[in-house]
């Protein structure tokens, strides 16, 4: 990548951290994997990079990655896929702390959600994420329709979870 597309990509990704730790809370139980998590969606988006072409947002775009990542990492139920060597030190990507105290009071929900398939989980997240329909159904590479349609399932779902 040339230097421009570097600095490009860490500014995006300082900016839009967030997301990936948030995909990392819905796929991961204890500090040590969402930490790895984290490092394996960096790595699959700062390998996608170059392909990235800017037809849709970056955040949708590192939504997509990073939940497949996600979803392939867990559902093979192994903990590392390959990967290219990345010296995070050259990039210099200023990591904020993610505070697992302040979100104790969404551990009822991650519950519930935690019970879901992968598909649902990443339907409930990007709808948490006040995405809209358009943009859920391009990031899963579902219809509209089926994304409605799985939404109201998902919200039947955790309704009876919640509260049985």
């Amino acid at each position: 990548m040339k230097s421009s597309e570097e600095k490009e990509f860490v500014s995006q990704l300082e900016e839009n951290q967030n997301i990936i730790h948030k995909i990392c809370r819905l796929y991961t139980t204890d500090e040590d994997a969402h930490k790895d998590l984290f490092q394996e969606i960096t790595i699959q988006l700062w390998k996608a990079y170059p392909n990235f072409r800017g037809d849709s947002k970056f955040t949708t775009w590192a939504y997509r990655v990073g939940l497949n990542t996600a979803i392939t990492l867990y559902r093979k139920k192994k903990k590392t896929i390959d990967t290219i060597e990345f010296d995070g030190s050259y990039h210099k990507v200023k990591q904020e702390d993610y505070n697992f105290e302040e979100e104790e009071q969404l551990k009822l929900l991650y519950g519930a959600i935690s019970e879901l398939n992968d598909i649902e989980k990443a339907l409930v997240f990007l709808y948490l994420e006040d995405k809209d329909y358009t943009e859920i159904s391009e990031t899963l590479g579902i219809s509209e329709v089926n994304a409605r349609v799985k939404m109201n399932r998902v919200k039947g779902k955790l309704k009876k979870i919640l509260n049985p």
